[in-house]
């Protein structure tokens, strides 16, 4: 479980097809203490660190990333240099700062507006339409790993303020239209829309 509160950007080092694709990514993590089987968000994407190791000048870790993932994210669109938002799994005692993320990311939402609203940057997306009701004002939703608030909605769009803090600590920094991210809905949000059609 993750809370989306990135931690480090991560850049990808290393791509390599092996049936399943195999990326290293370098991190300021401390690698010594990140086991071999531990969880890693990346972008959003739960992974497995399957090595990891140091040189002089940075840590690195890599994670294979099945055909199915990829399918269902933007890890296919991964490549070397890509910046990635980190986070490690949560540890008992750690304060969850975010909201509950699992890092199984439920589609792609598509970045269809960006503009400046004082210091932060208001982003409009378009959800896809099966994970579009899960959205609500004021509710939260995990894009590329990171929690966000939901400002409003209007069918299959939904905004999202960004302060300079965020875009300073994630890959927000560079948000463009037409970029393409990764969504994961909030698993409350998802409970409830069950319950209702329960009673319905």
């Amino acid at each position: 479980m993750f809370t989306g509160i990135v931690t480090d950007i991560g850049r990808i080092l290393l791509a390599d097809a092996r049936g399943d694709m195999r990326f290293r990514i370098a991190t300021r993590y401390d690698t010594a203490g990140l086991a071999l089987g531990a969880s890693v968000a990346c972008s959003g994407v739960c992974l497995t660190v399957v090595d990891r190791g140091q040189t002089d000048t940075q840590g690195w870790f890599e994670v294979d990333v099945s055909a199915e993932t990829q399918a269902a994210s933007t890890a296919n669109t991964w490549e070397v240099g890509t910046r990635l938002n980190l986070e490690r799994a949560l540890r008992v005692g750690d304060e969850l700062g975010g909201h509950i993320v699992s890092g199984h990311v439920d589609g792609v939402a598509q970045v269809t507006g960006v503009a400046q609203e004082g210091d932060s940057t208001r982003v409009t997306f378009a959800a896809p339409a099966d994970l579009a009701r899960f959205i609500a004002p004021k509710g939260s939703v995990a894009l590329d790993g990171t929690s966000l608030t939901v400002n409003a909605v209007a069918g299959t769009q939904f905004g999202i303020n960004f302060i300079p803090h965020t875009k300073a600590n994630t890959t927000w920094d560079a948000v463009a239209e037409g970029d393409r991210v990764n969504l994961e809905v909030d698993t409350m949000a998802r409970y409830v829309a069950r319950l209702r059609e329960a009673e319905g």
